[in-house]
Order: C-alpha cells, then sequence, then structure tokens
C-alpha cells in the first residue's frame, strides 16, 4: 500500500466509522433516547469520536508493519436501551443503523465508479472512491458477525426470547475471545464475501 494511499485510507476509515457510530445515535434518538445527543456524539467532526487504539494507534502499527490492510474503530456512540419507545424493535434498528449506513455509502459510490468508468477521469478519482467502497464494505460486513460487541450479536439477540438471557450473559463473558479467534482463524473467509459485494456494487474485481 503507497504512502499516499495510506493516508487517504486513514481518513476514509475515520469517517466512515464516525458515520457508522452517528447512525446508532439518531437512530437511538428517533426511538426517543437523547443520550448521545445530551454527550456531544451526534457530530461528524471526529475529534469527539476518535479512539486512542482503535483509530490511532492500530492503523499506524498496520501501516508501519505492511499489513497491506486497515481496519480500526471509534468510541462507541452511548444510547440507554431502557429510553426506547419501544425496547426490542428500537434496539435491533440501532444496532442495524451503522451497518445500514456503511453499506448505503459503499452502494452510493460504487455506483459512482460504475456509471463513470467509461469517462477519461483521474486515476486518483477511482483510487479515492474504491477505497470508500472497500472500507464501508468491510466495516458492514465485519459488523454483521454476532460476537458482541459487534452489531451482528445485538441483532441476534434481539431476536433472541427472554428465556435465553443467561446464554446471552455467558456468551458476552467470552466476547473477546471469540472475538479473537474469529479474527485470527477465520476473518479470511469474510474477504470472497467481501469481492462479491465490491464487484456487485463497482462491476469491477477485487
Amino acid at each position: 500500500m503507497q504512502a499516499t494511499d495510506s493516508i487517504f485510507y486513514i481518513i476514509i476509515l475515520i469517517m466512515s466509522v464516525v458515520i457508522h457510530e452517528v447512525s446508532h445515535g439518531f437512530m437511538a434518538e428517533y426511538f426517543g433516547d437523547n443520550t448521545a445527543r445530551d454527550a456531544g456524539r451526534l457530530t461528524l467532526n471526529p475529534l469527539p469520536h476518535l479512539d486512542l487504539f482503535g483509530s490511532i494507534l492500530l492503523p499506524a502499527v498496520l501501516i508501519l508493519s505492511h499489513a497491506g490492510f486497515l481496519f480500526g474503530w471509534a468510541k462507541p456512540v452511548p444510547y440507554n436501551p431502557n429510553n426506547l419507545r419501544n425496547k426490542k424493535w428500537g434496539t435491533l434498528a440501532v444496532a442495524a443503523a451503522g451497518i445500514l449506513a456503511n453499506f448505503f455509502i459503499a452502494i452510493i459510490f460504487g455506483l459512482i465508479i460504475r456509471f463513470t468508468s467509461g469517462l477519461a477521469l483521474p486515476e486518483s478519482f477511482y483510487t479515492i472512491t474504491s477505497i470508500i467502497v472497500l472500507v464501508n464494505l468491510a466495516l458492514g460486513i465485519f459488523n454483521l458477525v454476532p460476537i458482541p460487541p459487534l452489531d451482528g450479536s445485538k441483532i441476534l439477540f434481539s431476536f433472541l426470547p427472554e428465556s435465553a438471557f443467561s446464554f446471552m450473559i455467558t456468551y458476552e463473558r467470552y466476547a473477546l475471545i471469540l472475538l479473537l479467534v474469529f479474527v485470527v482463524f477465520f476473518a479470511d473467509y469474510l474477504y470472497p464475501i467481501m469481492a462479491f459485494a465490491f464487484h456487485l456494487v463497482t462491476g469491477l474485481a477485487l
């Protein structure tokens, strides 16, 4: 990954995770919870959202180690599920909002690539738009994994009956271990899904 591409990648990654988190907050507010707004987190200014490790140190380490990919996260936007008008469907909507926001961004910029492919636009334009699509597809797909604290787990839990509460507590207790196991042994299985989605929205091969 070239230095210029890495800079664009970090900027796009930060803004994409900020949009992801702000989407959670706006959806919570729609369902009646103002926690995120009261905390000053319903803003696209990245500074209130930055996480020292996930937003700065981890991307920097990946670049310096020439890992070939970048990933990161922002501070979770706070919300109180007890304030939601409909706790079950509100929780589901809040969890899904960030994922849907990332997929929406990926689709919009993917279609831009698809419908401008015949134009003589600068290569840098396609580099930046492709990175936007890739980052947002990666965030959306990865967050669908049903392991806490990823959004997929909240979506899963919203469909489980109250009788499964003890299972959810136990599951969350081992979440970090499960997430590390997934990242180390199974994350590569997400690549074919991302490649297919990238081709689907852009018409290009990854």
